[in-house]
């Protein structure tokens, strides 16, 4: 199976990474979203983060790889025509089930009979998903971490339908891109990554939303117990606040009074995580 042309729905902090990591490593890439202001905030993270791969010494950022990169991303806010030569469509839309299941049956009716289509959702199931796809012998699961260019692991999982030449041809593409595929043997919510992720962060909520400490504590408490170089806040601003709402809204009663908390305080207020400059902490602007 050929893949060379990918296109990227959603250009959020993970879609314009996962566009930009697909094309710096040589694919030409499509990212789609919804309206032109959109796409619009989705070059500006594509120009930042070609300004990260070279500040960071990402191999050949400083000899022009970031800006080859970007001449290969090529941007749309009409679905039809932004999948209409895709080889292999990465999903990467907000983490709302209903939202996910009406691009998917649009999707399934404009793409090509070939194109393959994977999610990046980071706690639904692919089968969950398939039936609104149109084609569930050609859909999977290919999940990445933040910061795609440094923890650059891609979780790969299908379902009982997924043909098991889809699932290697999203194996070798995974490698080709850079990334280290980690190949899932059956459905699991939440894959490896966040069976471990997030029930760390999810304590760390409940312990803010029943008032034991303050982020700034719970941080600092993680830190200097573990060695680790981030709390369970920095994370979350990292991961940003609105999928963070998202996926806690989704929880028990507990999960859902600190979705309410991170609205009222955060998210009402513009303040959504590192990409907006602030949000349980203040970053420095870019």
């Amino acid at each position: 199976m050929t893949m060379q042309h990918i296109t990227v729905l959603g250009t959020g902090v993970l879609g314009s990474q996962i566009a930009f990591q697909t094309a710096y490593h040589g694919f030409d890439v499509v990212a789609y979203d919804v309206d032109e202001p959109a796409l619009a905030a989705a070059e500006e993270r594509f120009a930042k983060l070609a300004e990260t791969y070279r500040a960071e010494g990402v191999a050949g950022a400083a000899d022009g790889k970031a800006e080859e990169a970007l001449a290969r991303i090529r941007t749309s806010h009409v679905l039809a025509e932004a999948v209409a030569d895709a080889d292999l469509v990465i999903e990467a839309v907000p983490e709302n089930p209903d939202i996910k299941k009406s691009v998917y049956e649009e999707l399934g009716r404009v793409a090509p009979a070939r194109t393959i289509f994977a999610t990046n959702s980071s706690t639904l199931l692919p089968s969950a998903l398939a039936p609104f796809t149109g084609r569930p012998e050609q859909f999977l699961a290919l999940h990445f971490a933040n910061r795609v260019w440094a923890h650059n692991t891609a979780e790969v999982m299908g379902t009982e339908q997924t043909d098991p030449a889809v699932y290697r041809a999203v194996v070798e593409f995974a490698g080709k891109i850079g990334m280290v595929p980690i190949e899932i043997k059956k459905e699991k919510a939440g894959y490896l990554l966040n069976s471990l992720l997030v029930p760390f962060l999810q304590a760390a909520g409940e312990l803010l939303v029943d008032g034991i400490a303050e982020p700034e504590a719970i941080d600092q408490t993680w830190r200097i117990g573990t060695g680790a170089p981030m709390g369970p806040f920095q994370i979350y601003d990292i991961v940003g606040l609105t999928t963070a709402y998202n996926i806690s809204m989704m929880g028990d009663e507990k999960q859902r009074a600190f979705a309410a908390l991170i609205k009222e305080r955060y998210i009402d207020q513009g303040k959504l995580g590192v990409a907006t400059g602030e949000g349980f902490y203040t970053y420095p602007a870019a």
